[in-house]
């Protein structure tokens, strides 16, 4: 959480008439409140890194699928290039 979001809770805590270190005490508590649940989201949240992380993976699984189809064309056309040799 920003300092300025914390200095306004505070100064809002202050002008309703609460006492210094209970208006500091408060506004670091909601400030530790809202990093800990930044954090449990954060987990959760999707990244640019992420979403790099996934493009990598799937240009390598393309890639890979590529390599059989591939592989697969030139084993059929030279089965196929057997087959009229003997016939």
């Amino acid at each position: 959480m920003s300092a300025s979001v914390e200095l306004n809770v505070y100064q809002a805590l202050k002008s309703a008439g609460v006492d210094d270190e209970r208006a500091t005490a408060a506004a670091e508590s909601i400030t530790k409140a809202i990093d800990e649940r930044y954090a449990l989201h954060a987990e959760q949240l999707f990244t640019k890194r992420d979403g790099a992380e996934l493009k990598a993976d799937l240009m390598k699984a393309i890639t890979e699928m590529q390599r059989w189809t591939m592989g697969a064309i030139f084993a059929g056309m030279a089965a196929v290039a057997a087959i009229i040799k003997l016939v």
